[in-house]
């Protein structure tokens, strides 16, 4: 019922309550007063209701507040979590890949077992970029944003998907080239799009129509009701929709949660919209739903425009490298099985290789001979002394020395603070053997006084 007054001409105090509890705002007894009561009896009922109207929507915001509490209770629970076993997960796919990759090179094509080693080191990168993803969700990896035009990239990565998603399925296009450049990732953009796209394609089993749209908006302060992080502004929109089987509205406040899934057991790991969601908020946009049973999904994400336009770096293909060599290194590893995997390949490549699993003892060596080495591989989580701990030590008595700095997980340094000290390279793990190989050749190699420090491998 509407608020209201009831106004009698009986004094009854039990039709009085009666009415009070069916909702009635106030009670008023027509008597010689009435008129004079009722004006302030009516503003004051109208006072009432807009307070109540007004709590009711702090109510609302303190709901939609906590909503947003918990799910960064739950970001940053997954996160430490992710942290604490990205670094000895990766150190472990570090060495499957490694021994896998030298295991093609000792066994003949004729072998049975050649064709099958490919399968592991694909199976084993897969791995990698699943632990990337939980990083990346739960903010615990680096993340380099420069100025891009995301028209190309959403074209690039459209030509990638059609080779993934069944040819029942349609894919339509509608991409503006003058959306102007956002402050982004690529990398994790591309990621954006790929989760989405095979998000619609998984709902979209016996066929239908996926469309990517890329397109310029302008939001005002009452299109960001609820996203009190974002300001009015241009913005670049992302819109991917698919004619599947939709999603029920209790299912749809659920989709960004970590590890919730209503597909099949094989069929999703459940984090890909939490992907979506954690990259687009570390890049301070926003992320729309749209859906009903059996009509489809609509998800648009949303980035802010760069005002200013930048001028892209153009780059010409790398000459092929050979990474062979006959200098002599020093690798640090308190893993032995990283230790030998990393000698062997490298005494293969031609190097002379010293290997130590003690970061201390590895210093005392170097302090012993500082001649005797032109390059120094060593890990970052280390005891006793971290491999930051030990390249500034090394730096210290010998300040050009070539210095690469891998690690699996690190909330104590990044590429920035590396290249600050003086290490030469930072390079996440797992990597290619051939990576590190290819990294050590440029480091040892003369280069021209106008280039700049090599950049991060494996970001």
């Amino acid at each position: 019922l509407p608020p209201f007054i009831i106004m009698t001409g009986h004094g009854n105090e039990t039709i009085a309550v009666k009415m009070m509890k069916l909702g009635a705002i106030d009670y008023l007894v027509k008597d010689s007063v009435f008129l004079d009561l009722l004006p302030s009896v009516v503003e004051q009922a109208v006072n009432n209701i807009e307070i109540q109207q007004r709590l009711a929507v702090v109510e609302k915001e303190k709901a939609a507040l906590q909503e947003q509490l918990n799910q960064a209770q739950k970001m940053e629970a997954i996160g430490t979590l992710a942290g604490g076993i990205a670094h000895d997960f990766n150190n472990i796919l570090t060495a499957i890949l490694g021994y896998t990759e030298m295991a093609l090179e000792y066994i003949p094509e004729s072998n049975p077992a050649h064709d099958m080693l490919p399968k592991v080191i694909e199976a084993s990168l897969r791995a990698r970029d699943l632990v990337k993803q939980i990083l990346d969700f739960s903010r615990k990896s680096a993340m380099t944003r420069i100025p891009i035009q995301i028209h190309l990239l959403i074209k690039e990565a459209i030509k990638l998907l059609r080779a993934s998603i069944p040819t029942t399925i349609e894919i339509k296009q509608s991409i503006h080239a003058d959306c102007g450049y956002i402050l982004a990732d690529p990398t994790q953009v591309h990621q954006v799009l790929m989760n989405l796209c095979t998000n619609a394609s998984q709902a979209m089993e016996d066929g239908g129509v996926l469309q990517v749209t890329l397109d310029c908006v302008t939001l005002s302060t009452e299109d960001l009701i609820n996203e009190n992080e974002l300001g009015p502004g241009h913005y670049v929109r992302l819109t991917v929709s698919d004619t599947g089987t939709g999603i029920d509205p209790v299912t749809l406040g659920r989709i960004f949660e970590p590890y919730f899934t209503t597909k099949g057991v094989g069929k999703g790991s459940g984090m890909g919209l939490a992907v979506v969601h954690g990259v687009v908020k570390r890049h301070e946009g926003m992320v729309r739903v749209e859906s009903a049973l059996r009509q489809g999904t609509t998800f648009s994400v949303f980035f802010p425009q760069v005002d200013k336009e930048f001028e892209q770096e153009t780059r010409t293909a790398a000459e092929t490298l050979s990474f062979r060599g006959n200098e002599r290194l020093l690798v640090v590893d308190d893993d032995p099985v990283i230790v030998h995997m990393l000698q062997k390949n490298f005494t293969d490549l031609g190097y002379q290789v010293v290997t130590e699993t003690d970061s201390l003892a590895a210093l005392e060596r170097f302090r012993g001979q500082p001649d005797a080495f032109d390059l120094v591989i060593t890990d970052q989580t280390m005891p006793k002394m971290t491999g930051e701990q030990l390249a500034m030590a090394l730096l210290a008595i010998r300040p050009k020395l070539p210095v690469v700095l891998c690690t699996g997980f690190s909330t104590k340094i990044d590429d920035r603070r590396a290249a600050e000290i003086g290490i030469k390279a930072f390079i996440m793990k797992p990597f290619i053997n051939n990576d590190l190989a290819e990294v050590a050749r440029k480091l040892l190699d003369p280069q021209p006084a106008e280039k700049q420090p090599l950049t991060p491998a494996n970001k």
